[in-house]
């Protein structure tokens, strides 16, 4: 039986002009001053044709303004990403482009030299002055933080053939923001970046790979820039011939292990590496130095690469594989890379695991928030279903979760200074919600659930930029 999570994949995401919000339940809260932002594949389908992996969807951005004070309204906007690949396709309702999950749609003499399109479909980065839409395989899309108007690509200073990866680092004194991106072919690199807060390139430096690694996130842990490579590689040649997807070429190689690399933040040159047990990770929560000078590194632990294939099944709007990911921490020696300890934190399958910005990079303390994720719902079975809780990890280990109730389901959630926000789709009535919580008081009731005027369909990540001061 199909889960009702489906529906929202069901048809493409419908965009939708500045809209009020109508309250559904509780008061908004005045203080709650700022906009939201969310990224996600809103259009799956073309001409009859399913894309072939949910990775492969046309990015589309909700953005949400709350004023507060005397007005205290929340004004939501959702439009797809103006590419180049988008606005081709649309106006021949047709799939044009190779993507993760697929190749040129076409004969095979006439796929070799098509371009990868930036499906720019992932997260969000707000500037000062504009908003990021972030696709790892390329440069990222610049919009109006008001209207999201597609202004075009940004290259932030970088080259031409540069990428910028989708999850950017933003340390919370400096305002610096680190990224970087995999450079593929003969001889593959992973390019470090440094840029200020108003997006200006500070640094750059390029680190040799061995092989072609899928690596999608790192984590700011203090002094150092942590990645975890998982063994998981590319076979290059079937897509550079155009005759295999991206996905369809990526192997799981357990016998490499999972390789460490630890950067100096300041000068973004290695400091240490050191190959370990295997295991696959898409996400990291946080990272942090501890009173020993050891660097501890909390993210969402898989045994191995099968989640690629349930993300595929996920555009389909029905899912038959299970993929246990559990919360977990490492500690390890910055001088030499090596693990330290290694053990899960939380035995609910769990992702999309977020801290507040004032705690990136920072050891957690009885004065900073801890770690919000959605997990599968309590003693229920998860075959088919997306997840249905919130999970809270505190400063003090603690754990509290949050159950949304049956065929309700949350993305990411994200902190809003005091409160904590998430997009909910509501699978029995078919609507999309925006729900807010008091940070402090997670496992209570939301203290407001505002209505979306259309679905909107699950989506990765997003961010808060909180109103600048009167």
């Amino acid at each position: 039986m199909a889960k009702t999570w489906g529906k929202a994949f069901a048809q493409p995401a419908i965009e939708f002009a500045p809209t009020p919000l109508p309250v559904l339940a509780g008061q908004l809260p005045t203080d709650l001053r700022g906009s939201y932002y969310h990224n996600g594949p809103g259009r799956l389908e073309r001409g009859n044709q399913r894309v072939g992996h949910w990775f492969d969807g046309d990015g589309a951005i909700v953005g949400i303004q709350f004023c507060g004070g005397p007005e205290n309204q929340a004004t939501a906007t959702y439009r797809y990403v103006q590419t180049a690949g988008y606005q081709r396709e649309q106006e021949s309702d047709r799939f044009c482009h190779s993507n993760y999950g697929m190749t040129y749609p076409g004969p095979l003499w006439q796929r070799w030299g098509k371009d990868l399109k930036n499906a720019a479909n992932t997260s969000v980065l707000a500037l000062d002055d504009r908003l990021l839409a972030l696709w790892e395989g390329g440069a990222p899309h610049a919009l109006d933080l008001q209207s999201l108007e597609t202004h075009g690509i940004d290259r932030l200073g970088l080259g031409d053939q540069d990428a910028y990866s989708a999850h950017p680092k933003r340390e919370p004194h400096s305002g610096l923001i680190y990224n970087f991106a995999v450079s593929l072919g003969p001889k593959p690199a992973l390019s470090l970046y440094c840029h200020d807060r108003r997006g200006r390139l500070q640094r750059r430096h390029r680190h040799p790979l061995e092989g072609c690694p899928l690596i999608h996130d790192f984590v700011l842990a203090g002094d150092y820039l942590v990645f975890c490579i998982s063994p998981v590689r590319l076979n290059l040649w079937p897509v550079a011939l155009q005759l295999h997807s991206y996905s369809e070429s990526l192997q799981w190689k357990p016998e490499l292990g999972t390789e460490l690399l630890i950067f100096d933040r300041h000068s973004l040159t290695l400091v240490s590496r050191h190959t370990t047990d295997p295991w696959f990770q898409w996400h990291y929560s946080n990272g942090w130095q501890d009173d020993r000078g050891h660097v501890v590194v909390d993210l969402v632990r898989y045994e191995d690469f099968r989640t690629n294939q349930y993300l595929k099944q996920v555009a389909t709007g029905q899912t038959s594989l299970e993929t246990p990911a559990r919360l977990w921490r490492l500690v390890l020696d910055p001088k030499t890379a090596q693990v330290l300890d290694s053990q899960p934190l939380h035995p609910a399958w769990s992702e999309f695991p977020q801290v507040s910005p004032e705690c990136v990079g920072q050891a957690p303390t009885a004065s900073l928030r801890g770690t919000v994720f959605v997990q599968h719902r309590p003693q229920y079975d998860p075959t088919g279903e997306l997840f249905g809780a919130i999970g809270y990890l505190d400063p003090q280990g603690k754990i509290t979760v949050t159950d949304l109730g049956e065929d309700r389901y949350p993305c990411e959630p994200i902190w809003a200074g005091d409160w904590l926000l998430t997009l909910v789709f509501d699978g029995a009535n078919n609507q999309s919600e925006l729900w807010v919580w008091q940070g402090d008081r997670p496992g209570a009731d939301p203290v407001c659930r505002l209505q979306c005027p259309e679905v909107i369909p699950y989506g990765f990540h997003g961010t808060w930029a909180p109103a600048s001061p009167a």
